[in-house]
């Protein structure tokens, strides 16, 4: 329990014994009075102070003013025992609020142990141990087991499995060696390994991570968005309603004191602290409970545009394929196989794409780059570059009809990589791609959650795109694809009425994902660019995490509604109660603690994902 917390549970008790001295106690007059204000004031001082300094600032009509307007009312009766009564019931609501409230807390808190306090750098053969913000890109860290690794690095020396849980909610250990990525976040279970840096810390997995994590709650959702302007409305209007309740019937001869009381009761139950509370942390709980399961929202808003979405649009190549690209086939006109890969390495060494990286790996030799001219990416067709003087072209179909080429046909699975230079065609390459493992079962999750329909945009070939679309059951496919044409398949969904998500990775991803109603990157192999773009970030980049968000922002809306019917239902039954005069000023304290604490313990439920 929380020191503050304490402290309040402290006064509580202390209040609650004072309450029940004036009970038993046989005294009488101003000392009977007097014993039962004590606990009014033990327990409510804090109100009543807090109801003053806000009333200075001009801020009426909250809880704090209500409560202090209610149990000064009932003293102004007489009604001294139900005065202290009514505070100390608040104050235990408050309590048990606030320690539900914390618990969700704590939940995110847990993800704020993902940040590193210290960092081992090795420089000049010394162990070197820093605040990670210190330590600079290229230099080598250790990492013995049992550490939670600090920074982006790859393995530059040793092998070791890492628990990789708290990014992905995954439990199963990733084993890792020499020249493998490794992502900051995640736990050395065995070996001491050595990573050399490849990002400062504010650009890490961490980092990302913890920012989207802090920073969601500042987008809020229209549901929360209309609690807060319900309130603003809701408050003044049930607090005139109960001036007219205590005002008007005893212009017309009813007993002031009884249509005070009731006054009083139909104020008290008004208070919105139930919705102000719970609404909010229902939101914040789904956004922990996401992240928890390796699903970082940026911002409560999303889950309302999220849980409506009936077509999901899905990027080819590192989204529902590995994106690990193997040389499968090379077939030259009038050369060799290894000269033929020899130019096409050369042409690929500064390309970023998996298909150029598949070329380079399989050349396996060393590239001389004196060799090399200019150099220009054509987004969405390949690559053009000077080799031995001579301009290449190495890509696709596109490339190859854009520049004249009469080339060879291909009818092998996969994608063709055709090589030309001088207006001469060379031959081709033959790279395949590898369907993710749980790439299927993530289509057919989606299909089971209500979504519609299942989109495939790729600028790889028809033959590839058809038979990676049949093989996941993937409803419709477009191929051939420049990143303007992938904006544009998106925007004609968007303007026949369908709420769309979309699912890529890479740079030429990030404008289509912006474009989409509700933007998923893949955090562990996208780019920043998509990262940043998105609106979902998947940390384990397994797609089946797509339909976990969808349900996720689901239960989470649900949630809230259920919180904001049952409050608002309660409270207009015991009001018309109270203004009958049918229920008690402490009943309907009571029942506003109640109300509070059970939607409160409700929004909980939220941070849990299954």
């Amino acid at each position: 329990m929380e020191k503050e917390a304490r402290y309040k549970l402290i006064r509580i008790l202390f209040a609650g014994i004072l309450l029940l001295a004036a009970f038993l106690l046989p005294v009488d007059g101003i000392w009977k009075t007097l014993l039962f204000l004590s606990p009014w004031l033990v327990a409510g001082a804090d109100v009543l102070w807090e109801a003053v300094e806000k009333i200075l600032h001009g801020e009426l009509f909250d809880e704090e003013f209500l409560m202090a307007v209610a149990t000064i009312g009932a003293i102004a009766i007489r009604e001294y025992p139900e005065a202290a009564a009514v505070m100390i019931l608040y104050q235990i609501g408050e309590l048990l609020q606030d320690m539900a409230v914390d618990k969700s807390r704590d939940s995110i808190a847990d993800l704020m142990n993902l940040k590193p306090e210290t960092v081992c750098v090795l420089r000049n053969g010394t162990e070197t141990v820093c605040k990670p913000e210190e330590a600079a890109v290229g230099e080598i860290i250790v990492v013995r087991p049992g550490e939670r690794v600090p920074l982006d690095g790859v393995i530059v020396a040793g092998e070791t499995s890492f628990d990789l849980s708290a990014l992905t909610g995954e439990s199963r250990p990733v084993r890792a060696g020499v020249s493998d990525e490794v992502k900051s976040g995640g736990v050395n279970q065995s070996g001491v390994i050595r990573l050399r840096t490849t990002r400062p810390y504010g650009e890490s997995t961490v980092a990302r991570i913890l920012d989207l994590v802090e920073n969601s709650a500042e987008k809020k959702a229209k549901t929360e968005n209309f609690i807060t302007r319900f309130s603003r409305i809701y408050t003044p209007m049930v607090v005139g309603l109960a001036v007219i309740i205590a005002v008007i019937p005893p212009l017309f001869g009813s007993d002031w004191s009884e249509w005070l009381r009731r006054a009083l009761t139909f104020l008290m139950v008004s208070c919105p602290c139930a919705l102000v509370i719970s609404v909010p942390l229902a939101f914040f709980g789904g956004v922990g409970g996401a992240a928890k399961d390796g699903i970082l929202v940026k911002g409560a808003g999303i889950f309302e545009t999220l849980s409506k979405i009936d077509t999901v649009v899905f990027d080819k190549t590192g989204t529902l394929t590995e994106g690990k690209f193997e040389v499968t086939a090379i077939h030259p006109q009038e050369m060799s196989e290894a000269a033929l890969l020899d130019i096409a390495a050369a042409a690929e060494s500064f390309s970023t794409h998996p298909a150029a990286d598949s070329i380079r790996r399989a050349h396996g030799g060393h590239i001389d780059r004196s060799r090399i001219g200019e150099v220009k990416e054509l987004a969405g067709m390949g690559v053009e570059a000077v080799i031995d003087g001579d301009v290449t072209w190495v890509g696709n179909d596109k490339l190859m009809a854009a520049r004249g080429i009469d080339m060879r046909p291909c009818h092998l699975s996969g994608t063709v990589v055709h090589i030309a230079r001088a207006g001469e065609y060379l031959g081709h390459i033959v790279v395949s791609d590898v369907v993710k493992e749980n790439a299927a079962q993530a289509v057919a999750a989606l299909k089971r959650c209500g979504v519609k329909k299942t989109v495939m945009l790729t600028g790889d070939s028809a033959a590839v795109a058809e038979a990676v679309g049949t093989a996941l059951g993937i409803d419709e496919v477009f191929a051939g694809l420049l990143p303007e044409d992938k904006v544009g398949k998106v925007e004609n969904y968007l303007e026949t009425g369908h709420t769309a998500a979309f699912v890529g990775d890479g740079i030429n991803d990030a404008p289509v994902i912006m474009r989409a109603d509700v933007g998923f990157a893949m955090g562990a192999l996208g780019s920043d660019a998509a990262v940043e773009a998105a609106d979902v970030v998947l940390s384990d980049d397994r797609p089946s995490k797509i339909a976990e968000a969808i349900r996720i922002a689901r239960r989470t809306l649900r949630i809230a509604r259920e919180n904001i019917f049952f409050a608002l239902s309660a409270k207009l039954v015991v009001m018309i109660l109270g203004l009958f005069g049918a229920v008690s000023l402490w009943f309907a304290v009571f029942m506003d603690v109640g109300v509070a604490l059970l939607a409160t313990l409700n929004s909980l439920r939220a941070m849990k994902t299954r």
